[in-house]
């Protein structure tokens, strides 16, 4: 559920900030991942009034029922009635929501949005979008960045970690 998945981080946040000593710890989520990361940070906000150190968000989505509506797997069956109720709405009624678009109005950690241009699978104005709506939110702008790739480096959906620039792009 979002519910155990956000629990689940923060759990392991817990620990890893345990054994850290003084060292950053920061949410780096994946596709769905990116929902799990932003409820996570702002629960820490919220809840405990603890920032972490950072958010970076790889082929992000704005909200899962927008995600849903718009990956190309659904393509075929939007056409068909009942796809809004079937579908969208059932994630609903199992209360999973993963808002990253509300979650991001809220944080104040640095947020790093990063989305390949091939990506076939979380379309790449979903990831503009998620920072829009971030930039226009944070208080302080510079700390929100989106970062890019061109479809000639063909990193997709999956393969941004492999590109040789990301942790100086990170950093």
């Amino acid at each position: 559920t979002e519910r155990g998945f956000t629990t689940d981080v923060l759990a392991l946040y817990d620990w890893a900030k345990a054994r850290s000593g003084n060292s950053s710890i920061l949410f780096w989520g994946h596709s769905l991942g990116t929902g799990i990361a932003t409820n996570a940070a702002r629960k820490l906000q919220e809840e405990r009034g603890v920032q972490v150190d950072a958010v970076v968000l790889e082929s992000p989505y704005t909200n899962i029922r927008e995600a849903a509506a718009h990956i190309p797997i659904t393509k075929i069956y939007r056409q068909f009635p009942g796809f809004g109720y079937l579908i969208l709405d059932s994630m609903a009624r199992a209360d999973m929501f993963f808002r990253s678009d509300e979650n991001v109005k809220v944080l104040a950690c640095p947020l790093l949005i990063l989305h390949a241009e091939d990506d076939g699978v979380v379309p790449p104005h979903m990831g503009r979008k998620l920072y829009e709506t971030a930039h226009s939110a944070y208080k302080d702008k510079t700390k929100v960045k989106f970062i890019t790739f061109p479809e000639k480096l063909g990193l997709g959906h999956d393969y941004i970690s492999f590109n040789p620039e990301l942790p100086a792009l990170v950093k």
